[in-house]
């Protein structure tokens, strides 16, 4: 499972070289919003050199740019090669674009040798207007690479040409908690990893924290990081305590007579409240 997903620009060799020792479940060389357009030949190149160097490539994924940029081919040739976990696919803008860049990996990984499927796609799903309204076609496509969606909103707030995404005391505006409350959804009908978005303001260590403690209580299973500094906090944020662990454990054990509701210290727990107590001993 992945918690923290840590970007790094992929142009950078000192950010890259950093970000390694951060802890991140996920390392997210980014190819797209971080490099400026005369750099991203420069930065598949470092890339791949990474890549390459990696003792393991379990937890290394890779942003590439989107269909309408003309520069996602480009990206694919090089990262399919130096295989990476998976590709972050931003801007979609409905399932056929996750369709279409499938099709792509398929040939690419034919060409070089890879198992068909083996490079995972991490969906990011709120960044066009389009996708936010189609979002029920991606769960019926319920594409079999999809392994993470996520969500951001200064994309969405650009294309619409809107202004701050936030409201003043650091909240969203409606239309963001719209989107925000339809990719976890979107998450939970296909049963893949929900990841909430950035928190800006990467010196505030107090206010990151509170605001994972309401992602992981939202249905968030993780958080994407854009610091160093950042990934312990999410990661502690999203680890289940000792003591939700032990309540889990007493659930469980209550349910093992085969009753289908059962009483804990003077509360009623039935069958959601296994489930739940399951997913937390399970991560």
């Amino acid at each position: 499972m992945i918690r923290s997903a840590l970007f790094v620009p992929a142009d950078s060799e000192k950010k890259m070289a950093r970000a390694a020792g951060a802890g991140a479940d996920a390392l997210v060389l980014d190819l797209e919003d971080a490099v400026l357009p005369e750099r991203k030949p420069l930065a598949r190149s470092m890339m791949c050199e990474y890549l390459g160097g990696a003792a393991s490539r379990d937890r290394l994924w890779v942003r590439v740019n989107d269909l309408a940029s003309g520069e996602l081919l480009r990206d694919l040739a090089a990262v399919v090669p130096a295989r990476p976990a998976g590709i972050l696919l931003p801007k979609i803008r409905g399932p056929e674009d996750v369709s279409v860049v499938g099709h792509y990996l398929d040939a690419l990984e034919s060409e070089h040798g890879l198992t068909t499927g083996q490079i995972r796609i991490t969906a990011i799903v709120t960044e066009t207007p389009s996708s936010v309204l189609r979002l029920g076609e991606l769960v019926k496509l319920a594409h079999p690479r999809i392994q993470v969606i996520t969500w951001g909103g200064e994309d969405l707030s650009s294309a619409m040409g809107a202004g701050d995404p936030r409201l003043p005391a650091g909240g969203w505006r409606p239309t963001y908690e719209y989107a925000r409350s339809q990719c976890l959804l979107t998450a939970h009908a296909l049963s893949v990893e929900a990841l909430d978005t950035v928190y800006v303001d990467f010196k505030n260590t107090e206010g990151l924290r509170l605001a994972c403690q309401a992602s992981r209580y939202d249905g968030f299973t993780g958080r994407i990081a854009i610091h160093p500094d950042q990934v312990p906090v999410i990661n502690e944020a999203f680890t289940p305590t000792a003591n939700e662990k032990a309540m889990a454990q007493k659930i469980v054990d209550a349910f093992s007579s085969g009753a289908g509701a059962v009483s804990i210290d003077g509360k009623m727990y039935d069958i959601p409240h296994l489930k739940a107590a399951r997913r937390i001993l399970s991560a």
